[in-house]
Parts: C-alpha cells; sequence; structure tokens
C-alpha cells in the first residue's frame, strides 16, 4: 500500500501545485456558462413543470465540470510522464500494474469532485438549489468521474503527442458532453437525435446525477446506474489490460 499512497500523493500534488489552473480557472469557466444560460433562457424555457430552469441547469454544469477535469487530470499526467520520459521510472518500481491504475484514477476522481463542489459551493451561495436525493447525486458523481478518469488513462497511454490527445478530448470528450443533455432534456429533441442521445453514455451520467437534484429525470434512474455501472466496468478492464500488456508504455 506504500507504493500506492506514494503515487497518489504525488498525483494529488500534480494538480494542487497549480490549483489556480486545474481548479480555479475550471469553476471560473462553468460560472461563466450559468451566467450566460441563466440571463438568457431563464424566463424562457421551462424543462420540468415548476421547475425553473436554473435548478435544472446547475445539477448539469456541477457534472459536467467533474467529468471534464477528471479526465484532463489523469490524461495529462500520463500524457506529461511519457513525454518527459518519467513514466519510465514508475514501470521500473515493483508497483503491480493495477496499484498504477488505481493511483491515476484515485487522484482523478479527486480533482474532478474538488472542482465539482467548488462550482455548487458558489451557486448555492446565489441560488436555492434542490437535492432531494443526495446518495444518488453521490453515486453518480463517483462513477462518472471514475470513467472519464480512466478514459484520460486510455487517451494518455494511447496519444504520443499533446496532439492527438487534443484531438481525443475535442472529437470525443467535448461532443460527447456538450450533446449529453447538459442545457437541455432530451424529450425537447427530434426523435433521431433522441435516438443518438440514448447511445451517448455521457447521458446517463448527467440524467442520473439531475435525479439525485430534482428526483426527475429523463429515465430511470436505475437504468442510467446499470449503464454508467458497466461502462466504467469495461473500460477499466481495458485501461488494466493496456498498463498490464505495456500498450505504447514499453518499448
Amino acid at each position: 500500500m506504500t507504493g500506492f499512497f506514494t503515487l497518489f500523493y504525488k498525483e494529488l500534488l500534480r494538480f494542487w501545485k497549480v490549483g489556480f489552473q486545474t481548479i480555479v480557472a475550471p469553476m471560473v469557466s462553468t460560472l461563466l456558462y450559468l451566467l450566460v444560460f441563466f440571463h438568457v433562457l431563464e424566463t424562457h424555457v421551462e424543462i420540468y413543470p415548476g421547475i425553473a430552469y436554473t435548478d435544472f441547469l446547475i445539477p448539469g454544469l456541477v457534472m459536467m465540470a467533474i467529468i471534464q477535469n477528471a479526465f484532463a487530470n489523469s490524461s495529462s499526467s500520463m500524457i506529461q510522464s511519457k513525454i518527459s520520459g518519467n513514466i519510465v521510472f514508475i514501470l521500473l518500481s515493483p508497483l503491480p500494474y493495477h496499484t498504477i491504475f488505481l493511483a491515476y484514477v484515485l487522484a482523478s476522481v479527486v480533482r474532478g469532485i474538488l472542482v465539482g463542489l467548488g462550482v455548487y459551493a458558489v451557486t448555492w451561495a446565489f441560488f436555492d438549489i434542490p437535492l432531494q436525493l443526495p446518495v444518488w447525486s453521490i453515486v453518480f458523481m463517483l462513477l462518472g468521474s471514475g470513467i472519464l478518469g480512466v478514459l484520460g488513462l486510455i487517451a494518455g497511454i494511447w496519444a504520443d503527442k499533446f496532439d492527438q490527445l487534443a484531438a481525443f478530448q475535442n472529437f470525443i470528450i467535448m461532443p460527447l458532453t456538450f450533446l449529453s443533455g447538459v442545457f437541455y432534456t432530451i424529450h425537447s429533441l427530434p426523435g433521431g437525435w433522441q435516438v443518438l442521445s440514448h447511445l451517448n453514455p455521457f447521458f446517463y451520467m448527467i440524467d442520473g446525477f439531475r435525479y439525485g437534484f430534482l428526483g426527475i429525470s429523463d429515465i430511470s434512474p436505475y437504468i442510467s446506474l446499470a449503464i454508467v455501472a458497466s461502462c466504467l466496468i469495461a473500460i477499466s478492464l481495458l485501461a488494466i489490460r493496456m498498463l498490464k500488456t505495456g500498450y505504447k508504455l514499453r518499448h
């Protein structure tokens, strides 16, 4: 366990030392989204009967901040280690591959949750945000940040250059995030787009997390929970396999 805690502590220090960049800046960006959409749509859009648009929007923005920063942490750490060459010190250590996996992913979960809680705390000071079923929100927060932490690890292992990692983030992570129902309910979409939304695993993370706040969701939270948990298990097995075989790590 000493090796795990050492690597985990190193990953925590890595983003904590530059907290303005890794924690404060994403909070400010998310709050800007809230400011713009609140002033433009608050009096024009009613997603669910009796629920203000801001109450619908804030949980989506909090979850978006969590998953984006979880991905950014593990992906940037892994590719920086590869390019700088210091990944060799981790690979030559007696640490088992599953310990390396856990240290990277858990540090990503911590960063994602810190940013999400920061956004929630600031918005809570200005808005009366309902939180009816907190256990559901906590479960989806942990699962969602875990999935993006694992995806970041996979992207960091796969990418050889920063522009490949940027392509992964800009052409996969960002579209899936913005088309997941952060800003709208999928019931407002045409039929074809609704079908595509159901194929997007990020939709189930957002919808399940929002269910904890509002007690209302576009789809059964149990279905969302099953899909999100299955995704986490599947991509975790893939990431552990990549670490075990040394894919693009051992030359």
